[in-house]
């Protein structure tokens, strides 16, 4: 199985920005839709926007409703050894298997020897995840009542 781009893509603008479910992040879906429906050469409306609801674990089948797409783990599993993510983002090529998806839990030992900065080199996460799903999964269970 390969790793799925696309569906990180989709899961980055649904799952942290939370459909605007989260009181912290009231962003909306549909400024992300248009950039997908602009720069897509197969978007089709009815599969990519059903889409983003699967993947973002609210839409009309997207039962159970705690799934919550962890971009992180995707990664462990379908690029183990970090091939795609060293292709498609160079300036993390020298970072360990260990830690090529989550170059941020790397010991700062481990990023002098191989001459890397987080912050010059990559980015600090946006969001923690592990916060996001949790008032993702608030903010789903709010709707069931």
């Amino acid at each position: 199985q390969k790793f799925n781009i696309l569906a990180l893509k989709i899961y980055l603008t649904t799952q942290f920005l939370n459909f605007g479910l989260a009181p912290k992040n009231l962003v909306q879906i549909r400024p992300s839709e248009k950039y997908f429906q602009d720069t897509l050469l197969d978007y089709d409306a009815a599969n990519n926007v059903a889409g983003w609801q699967w993947i973002a674990g609210c839409g009309a089948d997207a039962a159970p409703y705690f799934r919550i797409f962890n971009p992180m783990t995707q990664g462990e599993k379908f690029d183990k050894n970090g091939d795609f993510v060293r292709k498609w983002l160079p300036k993390l090529k020298t970072i360990p298997n260990k830690y090529i998806h989550k170059p941020w839990e790397m010991p700062k030992e481990i990023s002098k020897l191989i001459n890397f900065d987080l912050k010059r080199d990559y980015f600090e996460p946006i969001v923690d995840h592990s916060k996001a799903r949790n008032e993702a999964l608030k903010a789903f269970e709010y709707t069931k009542k």
